[in-house]
């Protein structure tokens, strides 16, 4: 099978090249795996964040690639969910123990032995992947694959995102960063609460009026205040200027929610502009994204399919792989990028 393979960590600054395409044996499904043909896979901040080693890989060569949609080949003897050609997704979370507090808690996403789609196995930037019967998931036909492959890591994290803030309806929401994940929070906000406010920050005109487009009630730079003090903000920019300059911003008693698996070290000192009388008294809370939990995805899945959103979606061959991360790098970014890959 075809596949674009990390052979080792690098900047991509510096190399705007990291994945080769090669050619691998096909994965054989064991007793409770399905084995899946990919159609497409979307492209994650994440993976910059794999190939630059923030979160690395713990063995290397490895596929990247966690927002997948594909068709069902082959099924391992133990399995009962799935048949021969039914289309499923495949997320960020590969596996977790099922035995820990965490697991029995319902919180999969914190368990140890969590395991990651495209970083501790390989993931969907290929033709071909396995994967547990248990940590697939059925794809409402209301979508195309194109459609639904942002859905599985951009939208069910956003979708944890949005739950972690508390928000309720008619409490104003600010968006840090207007990326994959914020535009899908965008629209699932308007839906679930179609009294509150939208207010977005991003540092590209672009995206602002991409923002205002989609329903955003106001949109500016990550330095500006916003027009009104906000309830629940989630940043999902990979660097930390926007979450001080978010801070000043959140109302008494207010959360900042921040959906990002690791942050760049570019602007860390950053950090010493931290006003504790500004920026965090007066019960403002800081609570991190980790992960997401299969109930996570299958509930955004219904929720998506409901409203119904449609990510916008920027089209990629397999082999085109380097140049959507580079341009995800340099933030060339409208919605969601996603790779054609059968």
């Amino acid at each position: 099978m075809k596949a674009m393979l990390l052979n080792k960590l690098c900047s991509l600054e510096e190399n705007k090249t990291p994945l080769d395409l090669v050619n691998l044996p096909n994965p054989v499904p064991g007793g409770k795996e399905i084995l899946v043909r990919v159609s497409t896979c979307g492209v994650c901040h994440t993976e910059l964040d794999e190939i630059e080693g923030r979160t690395p890989p713990p063995r290397l060569p490895v596929v990247l690639g966690h927002q997948v949609i594909g068709r069902v080949e082959e099924t391992g003897s133990k399995t009962s969910s799935f048949k021969t050609g039914d289309r499923v997704g495949i997320a960020w979370i590969y596996s977790a123990c099922g035995k820990c507090k965490f697991c029995i808690e319902g919180n999969e996403n914190l368990c140890y032995n969590f395991k990651a789609t495209g970083r501790d196995v390989n993931g969907g930037y290929a033709q071909y992947m396995t994967v547990l019967e248990d940590y697939a998931f059925s794809i409402p036909d209301v979508f195309s694959d194109l459609e639904a492959a942002p859905l599985l890591c951009a939208g069910a994290i956003g979708y944890r995102s949005i739950r972690l803030t508390g928000l309720k309806n008619k409490q104003n929401l600010g968006l840090t960063g207007f990326g994959a994940s914020a535009h899908l929070v965008l629209k699932m906000a308007k839906h679930r609460y179609p009294d509150s406010k939208i207010f977005v920050f991003a540092r590209s005109e672009k995206e602002q009026i991409f923002a205002k487009e989609l329903g955003a009630a106001w949109a500016g730079d990550a330095e500006e205040e916003s027009p009104e003090k906000l309830d629940c903000i989630i940043d999902t920019t990979p660097v930390w200027k926007p979450v001080i300059e978010a801070l000043k911003n959140l109302e008494r008693g207010g959360r900042l929610v921040i959906n990002a698996i690791r942050k760049e070290e570019v602007d860390k000192e950053y950090f010493e502009k931290l006003n504790y009388t500004e920026h965090l008294w007066l019960e403002k809370e800081i609570k991190s994204v980790a992960n997401v939990c299969r109930s996570d995805v299958s509930e955004f899945l219904e929720l998506a399919a409901e409203i119904p959103i449609k990510p916008e979606v920027q089209e990629f061959s397999l082999e085109e792989a380097n140049q959507a991360l580079v341009e995800l790098k340099t933030r060339k970014i409208r919605g969601a990028k996603v790779l054609i890959i059968d």
